[in-house]
């Protein structure tokens, strides 16, 4: 079986609209946005959750997401995460070492609700819930992270930031 890892897949938090001239890969946070990012940030830290490596699209909107969540780890900003399809998020995750224990992906919709629907084993309510905008799944699973792999994980929690607020 092996030791169980951690994947927290993380939708950043809501984004702004204000200015249409921007490109959509340079749109901020909404102050809604920022009031998210922080509530999820402080309920990591509640509950002492180690990461190892944290994998964030180059989007504006989830770096900004991931300064105010401020978790403590190796970060790597990842421009392929950007637009990347569920099956191309699945991929990266597949390259991350052996020795890492816990990996959070901070990304997009649709893809970061397919990707977690697809490796969750069974009915969960990643099936049938929304995944709205800052919502952060914790999924648990045996065996390396090279064969990771549809139904492969549990879903440990899922957290949005109305359940914080």
């Amino acid at each position: 079986m092996g030791d169980t890892k951690r994947l927290l897949l993380l939708r950043h938090a809501k984004s702004s609209w204000a200015d249409r001239t921007l490109a959509d890969h340079d749109r901020p946070l909404a102050a809604r946005g920022r009031r998210a990012a922080r509530l999820i940030g402080a309920h990591l830290r509640a509950q002492h959750t180690k990461l190892d490596l944290v994998l964030c699209s180059s989007a504006q909107r989830a770096r900004q997401t991931l300064d105010l969540i401020a978790p403590a780890g190796q970060i790597q900003i990842e421009s392929g995460l950007y637009g990347a399809s569920a099956d191309e998020l699945l991929e990266r995750i597949r390259r991350v070492g052996e020795d890492v224990e816990a990996v959070m992906l901070i990304g997009h919709n649709p893809a970061i609700h397919e990707l977690a629907a697809d490796l969750v084993a069974g009915a969960s309510e990643l099936g049938v819930a929304k995944f709205p905008t800052g919502a952060l799944a914790t999924l648990t699973l045996t065996g390396p992270w090279h064969a990771l792999g549809p139904g492969q994980a549990e879903l440990v929690a899922l957290v949005k930031p109305r359940d914080l607020a």
